[in-house]
Protein backbone atom coordinates (compact mmCIF):
# COMPACT_ATOMS: atom_id res chain seq x y z
CA UNK A 1 0.00 0.00 0.00
CA UNK A 2 1.10 3.58 -0.52
CA UNK A 3 2.16 5.01 2.81
CA UNK A 4 2.43 8.70 2.16
CA UNK A 5 0.79 11.61 0.49
CA UNK A 6 0.37 12.02 -3.24
CA UNK A 7 0.41 15.34 -5.03
CA UNK A 8 -2.23 14.03 -7.42
CA UNK A 9 -4.98 14.37 -4.83
CA UNK A 10 -8.07 12.25 -4.32
CA UNK A 11 -9.93 12.93 -7.54
CA UNK A 12 -12.42 10.29 -8.54
CA UNK A 13 -12.85 9.04 -4.99
CA UNK A 14 -16.30 10.32 -4.22
CA UNK A 15 -16.51 12.79 -1.37
CA UNK A 16 -12.72 13.33 -1.39
CA UNK A 17 -12.62 14.64 -4.94
CA UNK A 18 -11.17 18.02 -3.95
CA UNK A 19 -8.57 16.99 -1.39
CA UNK A 20 -4.86 17.02 -2.11
CA UNK A 21 -3.03 15.13 0.58
CA UNK A 22 0.11 16.06 2.43
CA UNK A 23 1.74 16.32 5.82
CA UNK A 24 0.50 19.79 5.20
CA UNK A 25 -1.90 21.08 2.72
CA UNK A 26 -4.72 20.38 0.39
CA UNK A 27 -7.00 22.25 -1.91
CA UNK A 28 -5.24 21.50 -5.15
CA UNK A 29 -1.72 21.29 -6.43
CA UNK A 30 0.34 23.85 -8.26
CA UNK A 31 -1.08 26.81 -6.37
CA UNK A 32 -4.45 26.65 -8.11
CA UNK A 33 -6.42 25.83 -4.96
CA UNK A 34 -7.20 29.42 -4.01
CA UNK A 35 -9.62 29.79 -1.13
CA UNK A 36 -12.95 31.57 -1.49
CA UNK A 37 -13.27 35.20 -0.32
CA UNK A 38 -12.39 35.48 3.35
CA UNK A 39 -11.01 38.47 5.26
CA UNK A 40 -7.24 38.13 5.17
CA UNK A 41 -5.58 39.38 8.36
CA UNK A 42 -2.83 41.90 8.16
CA UNK A 43 0.58 40.33 8.78
CA UNK A 44 1.36 40.26 12.47
CA UNK A 45 4.30 42.55 13.28
CA UNK A 46 7.38 41.09 14.90
CA UNK A 47 6.76 41.27 18.66
CA UNK A 48 10.28 42.33 19.61
CA UNK A 49 13.68 42.95 18.06
CA UNK A 50 15.60 39.71 17.60
CA UNK A 51 18.76 39.29 19.63
CA UNK A 52 21.95 38.78 17.66
CA UNK A 53 22.66 35.25 16.39
CA UNK A 54 25.62 35.18 18.76
CA UNK A 55 23.07 34.52 21.52
CA UNK A 56 23.71 30.82 20.83
CA UNK A 57 20.23 29.59 19.96
CA UNK A 58 19.60 25.86 19.85
CA UNK A 59 16.46 23.90 18.97
CA UNK A 60 15.71 21.51 21.86
CA UNK A 61 14.89 17.84 21.53
CA UNK A 62 11.15 17.27 21.16
CA UNK A 63 11.31 14.91 24.13
CA UNK A 64 12.44 17.67 26.50
CA UNK A 65 9.92 19.32 28.83
CA UNK A 66 7.34 21.62 27.20
CA UNK A 67 5.48 24.68 28.41
CA UNK A 68 2.71 23.85 25.96
CA UNK A 69 1.88 22.30 22.62
CA UNK A 70 0.46 24.39 19.76
CA UNK A 71 -2.20 23.14 17.36
CA UNK A 72 -4.56 24.61 14.77
CA UNK A 73 -8.29 23.86 14.58
CA UNK A 74 -9.15 24.18 10.91
CA UNK A 75 -10.82 22.21 8.14
CA UNK A 76 -11.75 24.63 5.39
CA UNK A 77 -14.48 23.21 3.16
CA UNK A 78 -12.60 24.37 0.08
CA UNK A 79 -9.68 22.16 1.13
CA UNK A 80 -11.22 19.23 3.00
CA UNK A 81 -14.79 19.12 1.58
CA UNK A 82 -17.94 19.65 3.62
CA UNK A 83 -18.26 15.96 4.48
CA UNK A 84 -14.80 15.82 6.05
CA UNK A 85 -15.01 18.86 8.28
CA UNK A 86 -16.60 17.19 11.29
CA UNK A 87 -14.45 14.02 11.21
CA UNK A 88 -11.32 16.18 10.94
CA UNK A 89 -12.45 18.41 13.81
CA UNK A 90 -13.13 15.34 15.94
CA UNK A 91 -9.69 13.90 15.19
CA UNK A 92 -7.99 17.20 16.03
CA UNK A 93 -9.88 17.39 19.32
CA UNK A 94 -8.99 13.77 20.06
CA UNK A 95 -5.29 14.60 19.69
CA UNK A 96 -5.53 17.85 21.66
CA UNK A 97 -7.50 16.29 24.52
CA UNK A 98 -5.05 13.38 24.79
CA UNK A 99 -2.02 15.67 24.91
CA UNK A 100 -3.73 18.03 27.37
CA UNK A 101 -3.76 15.29 29.99
CA UNK A 102 0.02 15.75 30.19
CA UNK A 103 0.57 19.41 29.26
CA UNK A 104 -1.39 22.47 28.13
CA UNK A 105 -2.47 22.81 24.51
CA UNK A 106 -2.77 26.18 22.77
CA UNK A 107 -5.12 25.86 19.82
CA UNK A 108 -5.49 28.51 17.12
CA UNK A 109 -9.01 28.42 15.72
CA UNK A 110 -10.85 30.27 12.98
CA UNK A 111 -13.49 32.48 14.61
CA UNK A 112 -16.26 30.74 12.67
CA UNK A 113 -15.19 27.38 14.12
CA UNK A 114 -14.68 28.51 17.71
CA UNK A 115 -18.04 27.19 18.90
CA UNK A 116 -17.31 23.74 17.49
CA UNK A 117 -13.86 23.78 19.07
CA UNK A 118 -15.32 24.66 22.46
CA UNK A 119 -17.75 21.76 22.21
CA UNK A 120 -15.08 19.20 21.30
CA UNK A 121 -12.03 20.33 23.26
CA UNK A 122 -11.47 19.97 26.99
CA UNK A 123 -10.69 22.63 29.57
CA UNK A 124 -6.90 22.24 29.27
CA UNK A 125 -7.06 23.20 25.59
CA UNK A 126 -6.74 26.98 25.38
CA UNK A 127 -8.53 28.28 22.28
CA UNK A 128 -7.11 31.36 20.57
CA UNK A 129 -9.09 32.90 17.73
CA UNK A 130 -6.90 33.66 14.72
CA UNK A 131 -7.71 33.31 11.03
CA UNK A 132 -5.89 30.28 9.58
CA UNK A 133 -5.98 28.32 6.34
CA UNK A 134 -5.26 24.76 7.45
CA UNK A 135 -4.43 22.54 10.39
CA UNK A 136 -0.73 21.69 9.83
CA UNK A 137 0.84 23.56 12.74
CA UNK A 138 4.16 21.70 12.41
CA UNK A 139 4.70 23.51 9.11
CA UNK A 140 2.96 26.85 9.55
CA UNK A 141 4.07 27.54 13.11
CA UNK A 142 7.34 28.88 14.39
CA UNK A 143 10.17 26.70 15.70
CA UNK A 144 11.10 27.57 19.27
CA UNK A 145 14.76 27.80 20.31
CA UNK A 146 16.61 28.42 23.58
CA UNK A 147 20.07 29.62 24.55
CA UNK A 148 22.40 28.85 27.44
CA UNK A 149 20.97 31.74 29.47
CA UNK A 150 17.52 30.19 29.33
CA UNK A 151 16.16 32.83 26.95
CA UNK A 152 13.74 31.69 24.29
CA UNK A 153 12.99 32.85 20.76
CA UNK A 154 10.77 31.81 17.85
CA UNK A 155 12.21 31.08 14.41
CA UNK A 156 10.12 31.79 11.32
CA UNK A 157 11.02 29.83 8.21
CA UNK A 158 8.81 32.01 6.00
CA UNK A 159 6.06 29.50 5.24
CA UNK A 160 5.09 29.74 1.56
CA UNK A 161 2.47 27.02 1.21
CA UNK A 162 4.94 24.22 0.48
CA UNK A 163 6.38 26.02 -2.51
CA UNK A 164 3.23 28.01 -3.35
CA UNK A 165 1.21 24.85 -3.86
CA UNK A 166 -1.62 26.03 -1.60
CA UNK A 167 -3.09 29.39 -0.62
CA UNK A 168 -1.44 30.44 2.62
CA UNK A 169 -1.99 34.15 3.34
CA UNK A 170 -3.44 33.41 6.78
CA UNK A 171 -1.05 30.62 7.65
CA UNK A 172 1.89 32.88 6.79
CA UNK A 173 0.96 34.98 9.85
CA UNK A 174 0.98 32.07 12.31
CA UNK A 175 4.68 32.04 13.27
CA UNK A 176 4.72 35.73 14.16
CA UNK A 177 1.44 35.43 16.06
CA UNK A 178 2.85 32.57 18.15
CA UNK A 179 5.93 34.63 19.00
CA UNK A 180 3.74 37.57 19.98
CA UNK A 181 1.49 35.46 22.19
CA UNK A 182 4.42 33.82 23.98
CA UNK A 183 6.28 37.12 24.39
CA UNK A 184 9.49 36.00 22.72
CA UNK A 185 11.49 37.61 19.90
CA UNK A 186 10.90 36.47 16.34
CA UNK A 187 13.97 35.41 14.37
CA UNK A 188 13.41 35.37 10.62
CA UNK A 189 15.54 32.87 8.74
CA UNK A 190 16.79 33.49 5.22
CA UNK A 191 15.44 30.05 4.29
CA UNK A 192 11.97 28.92 3.29
CA UNK A 193 11.09 25.57 4.83
CA UNK A 194 8.73 23.88 7.25
CA UNK A 195 9.03 22.30 10.66
CA UNK A 196 8.12 18.91 9.23
CA UNK A 197 11.26 19.05 7.11
CA UNK A 198 13.73 19.05 9.99
CA UNK A 199 14.31 16.65 12.87
CA UNK A 200 16.78 17.37 15.69
CA UNK A 201 18.15 15.57 18.73
CA UNK A 202 18.74 18.70 20.84
CA UNK A 203 22.47 17.94 20.95
CA UNK A 204 23.47 19.47 17.64
CA UNK A 205 22.35 16.78 15.18
CA UNK A 206 19.63 17.16 12.55
CA UNK A 207 18.13 14.93 9.90
CA UNK A 208 16.84 16.74 6.81
CA UNK A 209 15.47 15.63 3.45
CA UNK A 210 17.11 17.24 0.43
CA UNK A 211 13.94 16.94 -1.65
CA UNK A 212 12.18 19.49 0.54
CA UNK A 213 14.74 22.05 1.70
CA UNK A 214 16.88 22.12 -1.46
CA UNK A 215 13.81 22.37 -3.67
CA UNK A 216 13.70 25.34 -6.07
CA UNK A 217 10.09 26.00 -5.05
CA UNK A 218 11.41 27.08 -1.66
CA UNK A 219 15.08 28.01 -1.90
CA UNK A 220 16.10 28.53 -5.54
CA UNK A 221 19.83 28.91 -6.03
CA UNK A 222 20.61 28.00 -2.43
CA UNK A 223 23.30 25.35 -1.98
CA UNK A 224 23.52 22.61 0.60
CA UNK A 225 26.41 24.49 2.21
CA UNK A 226 24.26 27.63 2.40
CA UNK A 227 21.47 25.69 4.10
CA UNK A 228 23.85 24.11 6.58
CA UNK A 229 25.37 27.46 7.51
CA UNK A 230 21.97 29.07 8.08
CA UNK A 231 20.55 26.18 10.10
CA UNK A 232 23.67 25.97 12.22
CA UNK A 233 23.28 29.68 12.93
CA UNK A 234 19.55 29.61 13.66
CA UNK A 235 19.13 26.22 15.37
CA UNK A 236 22.56 25.57 16.88
CA UNK A 237 23.29 22.56 14.71
CA UNK A 238 26.72 20.96 14.49
CA UNK A 239 25.95 18.17 12.03
CA UNK A 240 23.23 17.54 9.44
CA UNK A 241 22.45 14.04 8.17
CA UNK A 242 20.98 14.45 4.71
CA UNK A 243 18.43 12.00 3.34
CA UNK A 244 17.37 12.21 -0.32
CA UNK A 245 13.61 12.12 0.26
CA UNK A 246 11.52 12.35 -2.90
CA UNK A 247 10.17 15.48 -4.60
CA UNK A 248 6.98 15.94 -6.56
CA UNK A 249 5.04 13.06 -5.05
CA UNK A 250 3.31 15.04 -2.33
CA UNK A 251 2.81 18.66 -1.47
CA UNK A 252 5.62 18.62 1.10
CA UNK A 253 8.16 17.15 -1.32
CA UNK A 254 9.10 14.47 1.17
CA UNK A 255 9.17 15.84 4.70
CA UNK A 256 11.61 14.28 7.13
CA UNK A 257 8.98 13.58 9.78
CA UNK A 258 7.38 10.79 7.76
CA UNK A 259 10.74 9.08 7.23
CA UNK A 260 13.01 9.44 10.28
CA UNK A 261 12.63 10.76 13.82
CA UNK A 262 14.82 10.98 16.89
CA UNK A 263 13.29 9.00 19.72
CA UNK A 264 16.11 10.31 21.90
CA UNK A 265 19.71 11.32 21.21
CA UNK A 266 21.45 8.47 19.43
CA UNK A 267 18.22 6.57 18.63
CA UNK A 268 16.37 7.12 15.34
CA UNK A 269 13.02 5.66 14.37
CA UNK A 270 12.88 5.07 10.62
CA UNK A 271 9.99 4.12 8.36
CA UNK A 272 10.17 1.03 6.17
CA UNK A 273 7.71 0.65 3.32
CA UNK A 274 7.50 -3.07 2.54
CA UNK A 275 5.28 -2.69 -0.54
CA UNK A 276 7.45 -3.06 -3.68
CA UNK A 277 4.78 -1.23 -5.69
CA UNK A 278 5.08 1.92 -3.58
CA UNK A 279 7.37 4.76 -4.64
CA UNK A 280 8.48 4.93 -1.00
CA UNK A 281 9.76 1.36 -1.06
CA UNK A 282 13.12 2.28 -2.60
CA UNK A 283 13.22 5.62 -0.78
CA UNK A 284 12.84 4.14 2.70
CA UNK A 285 15.35 1.39 2.00
CA UNK A 286 17.90 3.99 0.86
CA UNK A 287 17.24 6.06 3.96
CA UNK A 288 17.87 3.04 6.17
CA UNK A 289 21.21 2.44 4.45
CA UNK A 290 22.29 6.03 5.05
CA UNK A 291 21.10 6.16 8.65
CA UNK A 292 22.71 2.85 9.50
CA UNK A 293 26.09 4.21 8.44
CA UNK A 294 25.67 7.64 10.03
CA UNK A 295 26.97 9.10 13.27
CA UNK A 296 25.57 12.02 15.24
CA UNK A 297 27.26 15.29 16.20
CA UNK A 298 28.97 13.58 19.13
CA UNK A 299 30.36 10.79 16.96
CA UNK A 300 27.95 8.11 18.15
CA UNK A 301 26.69 5.54 15.63
CA UNK A 302 22.92 5.80 15.38
CA UNK A 303 20.77 3.03 16.77
CA UNK A 304 17.98 2.48 14.23
CA UNK A 305 14.48 1.35 15.21
CA UNK A 306 12.56 0.31 12.11
CA UNK A 307 8.78 0.69 12.02
CA UNK A 308 6.99 -1.12 9.22
CA UNK A 309 3.83 0.36 7.82
CA UNK A 310 0.49 -1.38 8.51
CA UNK A 311 -0.82 -3.83 5.94
CA UNK A 312 -4.40 -2.65 6.34
CA UNK A 313 -6.40 0.28 7.70
CA UNK A 314 -10.00 0.76 8.70
CA UNK A 315 -12.26 1.03 5.63
CA UNK A 316 -14.01 4.32 6.41
CA UNK A 317 -11.23 6.54 5.06
CA UNK A 318 -9.11 3.91 3.34
CA UNK A 319 -7.57 4.88 0.00
CA UNK A 320 -4.13 4.61 -1.49
CA UNK A 321 -3.24 8.18 -0.44
CA UNK A 322 -3.96 7.44 3.25
CA UNK A 323 -0.89 8.29 5.37
CA UNK A 324 -0.51 4.95 7.10
CA UNK A 325 2.72 5.19 9.04
CA UNK A 326 3.85 5.28 12.65
CA UNK A 327 6.93 7.53 12.42
CA UNK A 328 4.81 10.69 12.57
CA UNK A 329 4.31 10.35 16.33
CA UNK A 330 4.48 13.25 18.80
CA UNK A 331 6.83 13.02 21.78
CA UNK A 332 6.75 14.69 25.19
CA UNK A 333 8.83 14.05 28.30
CA UNK A 334 6.09 11.82 29.72
CA UNK A 335 4.19 10.32 26.78
CA UNK A 336 4.32 9.33 23.13
CA UNK A 337 1.25 9.95 20.97
CA UNK A 338 1.11 7.34 18.26
CA UNK A 339 -1.52 6.53 15.64
CA UNK A 340 -3.31 3.21 15.40
CA UNK A 341 -4.92 2.09 12.16
CA UNK A 342 -6.92 -1.02 13.07
CA UNK A 343 -4.13 -3.41 12.08
CA UNK A 344 -3.74 -5.22 15.40
CA UNK A 345 -0.36 -6.75 14.57
CA UNK A 346 1.30 -3.62 13.17
CA UNK A 347 -0.29 -1.31 15.76
CA UNK A 348 0.98 -3.51 18.58
CA UNK A 349 4.45 -3.84 17.06
CA UNK A 350 4.84 -0.08 16.76
CA UNK A 351 3.69 0.42 20.33
CA UNK A 352 6.08 -2.23 21.63
CA UNK A 353 9.04 -0.84 19.67
CA UNK A 354 8.66 2.63 21.14
CA UNK A 355 7.91 1.35 24.64
CA UNK A 356 11.12 -0.67 24.62
CA UNK A 357 13.19 2.49 24.20
CA UNK A 358 11.03 4.77 26.37
CA UNK A 359 9.99 2.51 29.27
CA UNK A 360 8.98 5.40 31.53
CA UNK A 361 6.69 6.96 28.93
CA UNK A 362 3.00 6.36 28.43
CA UNK A 363 2.26 5.18 24.89
CA UNK A 364 -1.04 6.74 23.84
CA UNK A 365 -2.46 5.39 20.59
CA UNK A 366 -5.14 7.38 18.81
CA UNK A 367 -7.51 6.96 15.88
CA UNK A 368 -6.56 9.83 13.55
CA UNK A 369 -7.95 8.30 10.35
CA UNK A 370 -9.64 11.49 9.14
CA UNK A 371 -6.35 13.41 9.35
CA UNK A 372 -4.42 10.51 7.82
CA UNK A 373 -6.86 10.63 4.90
CA UNK A 374 -5.58 14.18 4.37
CA UNK A 375 -2.04 12.87 4.23
CA UNK A 376 -0.75 13.79 7.66
CA UNK A 377 -0.28 12.51 11.16
CA UNK A 378 -0.12 13.57 14.79
CA UNK A 379 3.30 15.22 14.47
CA UNK A 380 2.09 17.27 11.50
CA UNK A 381 -0.67 18.83 13.62
CA UNK A 382 1.51 19.84 16.59
CA UNK A 383 4.40 22.19 17.47
CA UNK A 384 6.01 22.09 20.90
CA UNK A 385 6.83 25.16 22.96
CA UNK A 386 9.81 24.12 25.11
CA UNK A 387 10.03 24.93 28.80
Amino acid sequence: MTTRRTLLGLGGLGLFGGLVTACGGGGGGGGSGMLPPFPVPMPTPSPAPAPAPASGWRMPDEGDAHRAVWMAFAARESIWTAEMRQPVFQALARIANAISVYEPVKMLVNPADASTARQLCGSNVHLIEHAIDDLWMRDTGCVFVRNARGERAAVSFNFNGWGNQQAHARDATVAARMAELTGVPLLRSSLVMEGGGIEVDGQGTAIITESCVLNKNRNPGVSKADVEAELKRMLGLDKIIWLPGIAGRDITDGHTDFYARFLKPGVVVAALDTDPKSYDHAVTHRHLELLTGATDARGRPLQIVTLKTPSQVRPTFARKEFAAGYVNFFLTDKAVFLPEFGDAVADSAARAALAAHLPSHQIVQLDIDAIAAGGGGIHCTTQQEPA
